[in-house]
């Protein structure tokens, strides 16, 4: 028989309270009470990806699960700044509302979660403008630097800061009008490392090779496709082919590590043929 503490759903009250536990000088967990921000940075990143995984996979029990740590990662913040009285859960979730509620005006024209919605809708392209324009206003009012570059986290992977640093210069014109010179750029630069390599010259190799990626972004942006999204399918290919590579030298009797390229190469591409 199932009793009504076993069937009780947590909820989030009782994760905070938890959260208090883990972290009590008294009875808590000794590696949860001996973390800090900086040590926890890690673990949150990988949760992040881990959902990002999840998602990309469908795996949508996998993905409760992946969230589910993902917000404790939030709740162990919340915390952290509780115990030195910078703010708590209740902060973060009332900041939180208020900025959507103010980026909002096209479904909140009141600024209040009680206002109705505006009946006749606002075209796409007008609301992402306005959203645009009402983060550009939050971004001057924290900061006498006016800079739209100011609030690019430099803690991103390198792919995604390059993606926002792009489409941040961008809000305010500096940006081609199509893809096609962005191809041609991208062109250039890898004329460059040649340069450079005829040089010998390793750090400009690693500076003009930094241009091209750069340049690989760009276009991705151009043609509306997530670069790190396409690096972790093109990852996730390689990876599915790289196997089935290992498969068939197994199978062949061949010695990956003493074999010529283009006995692996024809492995490579019975592994392409097999739709891998």
């Amino acid at each position: 028989m199932t009793t009504s503490a076993q069937s009780a759903r947590h909820g989030l009250d009782d994760l905070r309270q938890l959260m208090k536990r883990l972290r009590a000088p008294e009875g808590g967990c000794p590696w949860d009470r001996q973390q800090t921000y900086a040590s926890i940075l890690p673990h949150t990143l990988e949760e992040a990806y881990e959902v990002a995984d999840a998602i990309e996979r469908q795996d949508f029990m996998q993905l409760k699960d992946e969230l589910g740590d993902l917000l404790f990662q939030v709740i162990f913040y919340a915390q952290l700044a509780a115990e030195e009285q910078r703010f708590d859960l209740d902060d973060i979730i009332d900041n939180l509302v208020a900025k959507l509620l103010r980026r909002h005006p096209h479904v909140f024209p009141d600024g209040t979660l009680a206002s109705d919605a505006v009946t006749d809708p606002l075209p796409e392209a007008e609301i992402k403008l306005r959203w645009e324009e009402i983060k550009a206003e939050e971004r001057a009012e924290k900061s006498a630097i006016s800079s739209v570059l100011d609030d690019v986290p430099h803690a991103l992977p390198a792919l995604n800061r390059a993606h926002k640093l792009q489409k941040r210069a961008a809000s305010v014109g500096f940006d081609w009008f199509e893809w096609m010179p962005v191809r041609q750029k991208l062109l250039e630069e890898l004329d460059e490392i040649d340069e450079a390599r005829a040089l010998g010259d390793q750090d400009a190799m690693e500076d003009e090779l930094g241009d091209v990626l750069f340049s690989c972004v760009n276009l991705a942006r151009h043609l509306k496709i997530d670069p790190d999204k396409a690096l972790r399918r093109a990852n996730n290919k390689f990876e599915r082919r790289f196997r089935r590579v290992e498969q068939l030298a197994e199978a062949g009797h061949i010695n990956m590590q003493g074999s010529s390229l283009e006995v692996l190469d024809q492995l490579w591409n019975q592994a392409k043929q097999e739709g891998l």
